[in-house]
């Protein structure tokens, strides 16, 4: 565990906005500040906003452990963004489209925006969506490929962090920008590594592999109240290899972008430094897990966010590609029959990714150079 107290503004390092005060912005958000950090925190509910205000700053438990005060708490985007230079943003994918539209007239030219993480085509979906509503601002867009904490807040003011990455990958759209991102960002955050593109960073997304299939597999403890680790507990030998075909998909998928990808079992030996003989001992090797309780509702962003924001782009970036994914459409497909929900039309496609008619070396140069 390491202790932390705030210091002094470190005024040499870029200026942060974190946007959004849920599971991983207020993680961010506080450990920013215990560093040192200038850091604004933006939340669109003004009664977090005002919980957090009233309790003087952000409490962190866990890997780290400290009372933390953000330079701003604020829900006034345009009072967020005053003269940012790095634009955290932390909210599910599924609130990316209105976060976009509502900082697009206040982005300024220069400031880059992460998304932390993409999930599948964030970054191409986020530009689509900057310029649906008229931003003409020349920000560098970014995404990592996963959130740099295991963490969740237990309440307004208050965030344990179980664990953090040891390495996360990010990559600008156009990939050329890349570079600008990484030396603004490792002040703060050196775990940051270069991917070779945003195609690389969204083929990244884990969490399309770890969280629906489990939740979905494990829907009866989850109505019945049950509490229950999702990792160690709900991912069982024959769920972890249902995960392993889904992961030879989302490899082949890469493979035919002429992206570079890492299997779920690389991805954990990178990122938290386990191994195991299989994916199953993987996961459970893994102590960053430890105590991570699977939801408490089918009501979840493990549903409702990455099934239509890291599936349904994955499946759409597997057909531009011309690679077969039945598996992946099986776990949309069951998860559309139980929640009488149709994923496919809602979820990010290729029209809202911006890619709808462009092969696979279209979509390839769409990441590295910005224009197909």
């Amino acid at each position: 565990m390491a202790e932390y107290f705030l210091t002094e503004s470190i005024h040499s390092t870029p200026n942060y906005v974190v946007i959004g005060a849920g599971n991983g912005g207020q993680a961010m958000a506080g450990f920013l500040a215990m560093r040192g950090f200038s850091v604004n925190l933006w939340n669109r509910s003004a009664s977090v906003v005002e919980r957090i205000n009233e309790l003087g700053g952000i409490q962190l438990e866990g890997h780290y452990s400290g009372f933390a005060v953000p330079n701003l708490i604020t829900h006034d985007i345009d009072e967020a963004l005053d003269g940012a230079r790095v634009i955290m943003v932390t909210v599910p994918a599924s609130a990316h489209s209105a976060v976009a539209r509502e900082m697009a007239r206040s982005l300024k030219d220069g400031q880059i925006v992460v998304l932390n993480p993409g999930r599948t085509g964030g970054a191409f979906a986020f530009r689509r969506d900057l310029e649906r509503a008229g931003c003409k601002a020349d920000v560098v867009l970014a995404e990592a490929g996963t959130f740099i904490y295991a963490s969740r807040t237990k309440e307004p003011g208050r965030s344990h962090v179980y664990g953090v990455k040891k390495h996360v990958s990010v990559a600008a759209l156009p990939a050329h920008r890349t570079m600008d991102v990484l030396r603004a960002l490792r002040p703060a955050f050196p775990q940051f590594i270069p991917a070779e593109s945003v195609l690389a960073t969204s083929l990244d997304n884990m969490g399309a592999i770890f969280h629906p299939a489990p939740t979905l597999l494990n829907a009866g403890r989850i109505e019945k109240n049950e509490t229950y680790d999702h990792y160690k507990t709900g991912i069982t030998p024959a769920v972890a290899n249902l995960l392993q075909k889904m992961d030879e998909e989302r490899l082949a998928i890469a493979h035919a972008l002429g992206t570079p990808a890492r299997s779920a079992m690389e991805w954990l030996k990178d990122t938290y430094g386990v191994a195991g003989e299989d994916l199953y001992t993987a996961i459970q090797n893994n102590p960053a897990y430890d105590d991570i309780k699977a939801p408490k509702s089918l009501d979840t962003r493990y549903i409702t966010e990455d099934i239509p924001f890291s599936l349904i782009p994955l499946i759409a970036l597997g057909q531009a590609a011309g690679v077969a994914t039945p598996v992946l459409e099986t776990v949309v497909s069951l998860a559309e029959s139980m929640f009488n929900c149709d994923f496919r039309s809602t979820g990010r496609g290729a029209e809202e990714m911006g890619i709808a008619g462009l092969n696979a070396r279209q979509i390839s140069a769409l990441a590295l150079e910005g224009v197909c």
